[in-house]
């Protein structure tokens, strides 16, 4: 038999995630259960000593003691709805709390994945404000208990009293029964798409924000906040339809509940004149039958029962997409030998990379080149394990990047994006992130290798000034990214399109730092520049997918498709043909003139070709032939022979 949480993947994941956040406050659910039950008690037993006070007064008995206890249920019942109070909102805010940590922990465990998937703003959503409404659910759950146990004491209470009151009421309690049934299915599906409207008016909030300079820059304001709340129409029916729901709930409540009251109370007034009932007993009778017929209280805990369990469905949904699951193989010392074989990744339907091979030497530079959307940034992803192919696999110094454990793969591999996050609180900390205790000199040491140091110490509080008081270009924070990725070390560097912000100069010299001190570590950097492919070892030229070729830039180069990655007007080392990289006096930054053979052999043309068309043997070989490449393209060719021969 299937079950529900298999028929409902989200459903299910809700449920165990609810029974989760139940048992870490399971001490305080059990004690705010308890208090409320003391105090369903002791509302039941205020009508029997006000009847029985009542009474002894109209006998001109002694009725002190009644009195008092009357007197002493009035204040328990309100020292247990203070106790009860305190405990809800202790409860809901650790509940709350409980659930943003597991899902932000799984979020982040889930990766960029979950962000394709849901949107961040739609995220933040799920996180911050479903998170708060499916936290009422265990408090919500204990206090539903005592509310349903005053109905069924009413009811007992009254059957105790006298048979025959009871059956009156039972007598309309099927129509109660239906009522709640009825609100809890409504209210439950309204509270779903209120939540969803709410998540996309957050999603679009989110683009907007993101990309306000492009919205101000457009003159687009009005246009955008349309779009924004677009789904508030949606948002607005479904929050009428939620309302409307409890209100005709309560209408009924109001139509049924006074009729079984009345009908109770006159019957109770029958058996008095009978002397069945004294009078103190009629007016217990009537006020159990308000605690019976309790259903006011019954439809708000239901309701906000129903709407904690749809806003646990959509943290449920998050939960369906699986974390990424670690290995326990240790990683052997090594070089930093990073290969892909037949490596498949998709998004979103569609194929962005199709049997990638590459095999990248412990040591050397790697650049990946090619038009956008060609998929460089997800080979990046994919070599550093932020995401898994959907086919092949990826290998550092022979071991898969699944089969490591999460500490080693992560010391092993550093990253510095375009867009880098700065977190961590300060300057300092941000460059030292995921390290255990990262020295000052260690930070120092890596801003200077990436022309951050004296920027930062320009900074009010140097390396303690608050990342978000710190002042700073585009070009700087990738300097910031770079410095946080030169501190991390490790055996594999992923540079994803991290120059892409500086200037020329601050490029090259980076470059310079990056590659000029011997092997090192291992280093893929994906590259828009022809300056910047030109310092690497090798280049991957990603087209349709696929690796095209690899081999040297300026074997490539011969290539006019290769060029056309790098626009028409680019020379081999990425400057244009005759600007000399922006420099005053036509040269090249390392001082030759723009056309003068630095690359290519002297009087060699770009394209390598006299200016009569003539090919120009390449200055590595002189012999028409080219050299070999240190990484290994799809068909273990060099980087020129893969071009001309299969670069059709």
């Amino acid at each position: 038999m299937t079950s529900r949480g298999d028929d409902d993947p989200a459903a299910g994941h809700a449920r165990t995630l609810l029974r989760a956040a139940t048992r870490y406050s399971g001490a305080r659910c059990l004690a705010l259960c308890l208090v409320s039950i003391a105090a369903t008690g002791a509302g039941l037993l205020l009508p029997a000593a006000l009847g029985r006070a009542l009474d002894l007064l109209l006998a001109h008995a002694p009725a002190t003691r009644w009195v008092l206890c009357c007197a002493g249920l009035v204040l328990l019942l309100g020292l247990l709805d203070a106790v009860q109070t305190v405990l809800t909102g202790t409860v809901d805010a650790r509940t709350t709390a409980w659930l943003r940590r597991r899902l932000t922990g799984h979020v982040l465990g889930v990766g960029p994945r979950a962000a394709d998937r849901f949107g961040s703003g739609d995220l933040v959503a799920r996180l911050v404000g479903n998170a708060a409404e499916a936290g009422t659910t265990p408090a919500a759950r204990a206090a539903l208990v005592a509310a349903l146990a005053g109905p069924v004491g009413g009811v007992v209470a009254l059957g105790l009293i006298d048979g025959w009151l009871a059956a009156v009421f039972l007598a309309g309690a099927p129509v109660l029964a239906l009522l709640l049934r009825a609100v809890s299915r409504d209210t439950s599906e309204s509270a779903s798409r209120y939540q969803r409207a709410q998540g996309r008016i957050a999603a679009a909030l989110a683009e907007a924000v993101e990309g306000v300079r492009t919205v101000r820059a457009a003159g687009t304001e009005g246009r955008e906040t349309a779009r924004v709340l677009r789904p508030l129409p949606d948002l607005s029916r479904a929050g009428h339809r939620m309302w409307r729901v409890q209100g005709r709930a309560a209408a009924r409540a109001v139509a049924v509940a006074p009729l079984l009251q009345l009908a109770v109370v006159a019957v109770a007034g029958v058996l008095l004149t009978r002397d069945r009932l004294s009078v103190g007993e009629v007016l217990a009778a009537s006020r159990y039958a308000v605690l019976a017929t309790g259903v006011g209280v019954l439809v708000g805990r239901l309701a906000g029962l129903a709407r904690a369990r749809a806003a646990a469905r959509r943290l449920g949904e998050v939960g369906t997409e699986p974390a990424t699951v670690y290995g326990t193989r240790g990683l052997p010392d090594g070089p930093g030998r990073l290969e892909l074989r037949g490596v498949t990744a998709r998004r979103g339907g569609r194929t962005v990379l199709d049997g990638v091979d590459l095999d990248v030497p412990g040591g050397t530079t790697l650049a990946v080149v090619g038009r956008s959307g060609a998929g460089k940034s997800l080979l990046a992803a994919l070599a550093g394990r932020l995401a898994d192919p959907d086919a092949g696999e990826v290998l550092l110094d022979g071991v898969p990047l699944r089969e490591l454990p999460h500490d080693a793969l992560r010391g092993a591999v550093g990253y510095a994006f375009a867009r880098p996050a700065l977190l961590g609180g300060t300057v300092g900390r941000a460059i030292g992130l995921g390290l255990p205790s990262p020295s000052p000199g260690l930070v120092r040491e890596a801003a200077r290798t990436a022309l951050a140091d004296d920027f930062v110490r320009r900074l009010p509080d140097g390396y303690d000034t608050p990342v978000a008081d710190a002042p700073r270009s585009g070009g700087e924070t990738q300097r910031l990214g770079l410095a946080r990725a030169f501190a991390h070390g490790g055996r594999l560097l992923i540079l994803d399109d991290a120059l892409s912000s500086l200037d020329t100069v601050t490029e090259r010299r980076i470059t310079d730092a990056l590659f000029g001190d011997g092997p090192g570590a291992t280093r893929l950097l994906v590259a828009h520049r022809g300056a910047t492919a030109a310092c690497a070892d090798a280049v991957a030229w990603l087209d349709g997918g696929r690796v095209r070729a690899v081999g040297r830039h300026e074997e490539l180069w011969r290539l006019a498709e290769y060029r056309a990655v790098f626009g028409d007007g680019a020379g081999p080392d990425g400057t244009g043909a005759n600007d000399g990289a922006g420099l005053e006096d036509g040269t090249d930054p390392d001082g030759t003139d723009a056309n003068d053979g630095a690359v290519f052999g002297n009087d060699a043309d770009p394209d390598s070709t006299d200016d009569d068309g003539g090919a120009r043997p390449d200055p590595d070989t002189r012999d028409g032939t080219s050299g070999e490449s240190d990484v290994a393209g799809t068909d273990g060719r060099s980087g020129a022979d893969a071009g001309e021969g299969a670069l059709t």
